[in-house]
């Protein structure tokens, strides 16, 4: 499929996804969000790390897109919502690992992108914040809730109430992003990290995200068992068998996720 507004790329298991933009500093409009939805959904069992980034040296996503929003109507305003929340649950649901490379602005609905994603570094000259309350509105594609759990409460609304952009450095000490590394560098640490996870099982990469991502919500018995649960759905796998001999063996493992 040919995308106007986005690139996708793909190289031994690693995808790239890339919001290109960047006369608009990469805005979310929906257009961009129809064509993420349907890249997504073209991702199949030889992708097994996605990373997201923006086009250009300037911004990752810098928000949506103002001009698409300045005229709608509250009705409008509700299906344009709807339509990022599907796309950002799409990407954070897939039983990959979704990777941010924040190489800019990320501000409004970039920010909300780069959460959206199961690990979030960041290049030196990156930028973050929502700052919508300054358009009068709120975040509308699950910033208050994403930065809440990510940051906690008091910081989160700090962020959204004064609509400050922070640095790289502040963004890492508040628990936002995991790593900052220069610009040039950063989509090389990414594709290290996704290397990495490459090489372990599968299956087990898929379940370890998904019971964090439904125990996060639970109290912690019913996440323990939904963990006790994932642990042993794994002993009828070809990879645990792979796994475990190939350990006893002294050797690589050769996961094949069966």
């Amino acid at each position: 499929m040919a995308y106007e507004n986005i690139r996708l790329e793909k190289d031994g298991g690693i995808a790239v996804l890339t919001i290109d933009r960047p006369k608009a500093l990469n805005a979310l409009n929906s257009k961009t969000f129809h064509e993420m939805d349907a890249a997504l959904k073209t991702l199949g069992d030889d992708t097994r790390a996605l990373i997201v980034t923006g086009g250009g040296d300037k911004a990752f996503v810098a928000g949506a897109d103002i001009a698409e929003m300045v005229t709608i109507t509250a009705a409008q305003a509700r299906e344009f919502s709807a339509l990022g929340h599907h796309v950002f649950q799409t990407l954070e649901s897939l039983p990959i690992v979704t990777i941010a490379a924040v190489n800019g602005f990320a501000l409004g609905g970039g920010c909300e992108l780069a959460m959206a994603c199961d690990l979030i570094y960041a290049s030196e000259k990156a930028k973050l914040g929502l700052p919508e309350v300054t358009l009068g509105v709120i975040p509308g594609f699950g910033g208050t809730q994403r930065l809440t759990r990510l940051v906690g409460r008091s910081r989160a609304k700090e962020l959204l109430f004064t609509a400050d952009r922070i640095d790289a450095a502040r963004a890492k000490e508040i628990g936002l992003v995991l790593d900052v590394v220069p610009a040039d560098k950063l989509m090389e640490h990414c594709r290290t990290v996704a290397g990495k996870i490459l090489k372990n099982g599968p299956l087990a990469v898929s379940q370890a995200k998904r019971v964090v991502e439904f125990g996060a919500d639970q109290d912690l018995r019913a996440a323990n068992e939904l963990e006790r649960q994932g642990f042993a759905v794994l002993f009828g796998s070809e990879d645990q068998r792979e796994g475990m001999k190939a350990f006893l063996e002294k050797r690589p493992a050769q996961f094949t996720g069966k």
